[in-house]
């Protein structure tokens, strides 16, 4: 399966102990939602009986998931806030299971979660065997260790890349993308681009500090909060592909109409944009949720 990291597997990596001391936002922006009757009813008889949801979740770092008080203590974050909230809107309470990225996408054909999150970004190849329902505008983007003269200017063409070594997350779109394009550095007659994987989201940020990779690709909105974080001593050179990110279910799953009321509710009663001002991602924000969207191009 492939990201946006979309998720870093989601999140973004985080420099090694940056989640324990990242504290969260104090406002609660998801403490007024109530339940909206007409689109709970949109939910399949089996749910609305149940009450409960079992949601897969990939907790990596801010903004999108992080553990702010240690990983004994509830996950934060623009993913969980709106996770939260499309769940008080339909009534039900979420089961929530801390995840590996890489393990979520294919335990949802198995029937472990009802839905996922993970900052996963909607690619075609995705589509292919997983539903979406939109909720954030997310992608690609690269960042460098502060100081670094190897890369100092957006990236627009991975032929910019040739000769470095590009360290990302496992299972994600960034490693699809920098491996499926390998190529073009010999098509360019330069030399070929190193791809790093990590499974642990502060690995990476690690690897980047101890200059054992150049430079990182992950989420936009994880690369900028954490340049913004003068502990993790890295600069952001910029969006790459911007990518739709969604919840994501097993195929012809018959939650997604019911999960996208709940999205567009929230972003009619203003709840949206309260959760997204919270977690600085406001550039970041939709119009309208979307089921399966193309991705982009």
């Amino acid at each position: 399966m492939a990201l946006t990291a979309c998720g870093s597997g989601a999140g973004t990596p985080a420099p090694a102990g940056a989640e324990a001391s990242a504290q969260a936002p104090a406002d609660d922006s998801v403490a007024a939602v109530r339940t909206v009757d007409a689109v709970a009813a949109l939910l399949p008889a089996e749910v609305r009986r149940t009450g409960t949801l079992r949601i897969g979740s990939s907790i990596g770092s801010p903004p999108s998931a992080y553990y702010p008080n240690g990983q004994d203590k509830p996950p934060a974050g623009q993913d969980i806030d709106i996770a939260d909230a499309v769940a008080k809107v339909l009534g039900v309470r979420l089961e929530r299971q801390g995840a590996s990225f890489e393990t979520i996408l294919p335990a949802l054909g198995s029937g472990k979660y009802d839905l996922g999150t993970g900052n996963f970004g909607v690619t075609a190849e995705r589509l292919k065997t997983v539903d979406f329902v939109t909720y954030v505008n997310d992608g690609q983007g690269f960042a460098v260790k502060t100081g670094s003269t190897r890369l100092t200017t957006r990236i627009t063409d991975l032929v910019q890349l040739c000769g470095l070594t590009v360290g990302t997350g496992a299972g994600t779109t960034f490693e699809k993308t920098l491996t499926d394009r390998k190529g073009v550095c010999t098509a360019a007659g330069k030399k070929p681009y190193e791809v790093k994987v990590f499974s642990e989201p502060g690995a990476v940020t690690t690897a980047l500090q101890q200059g054992r990779i150049d430079v990182v690709m992950s989420t936009i909105n994880g690369l900028r909060h954490q340049a913004a974080q003068p502990a993790a001593q890295t600069t952001f050179l910029g969006e790459y592909h911007r990518l739709d990110v969604g919840f994501a279910f097993k195929k012809d799953s018959p939650l997604t109409p019911a999960v996208q009321a709940a999205v567009n509710e929230l972003v009619r009663n203003g709840t949206y944009a309260r959760i997204l001002k919270k977690w600085g991602t406001g550039a970041s924000a939709i119009e309208t949720s979307q089921i399966n969207p193309a991705e982009h191009t």
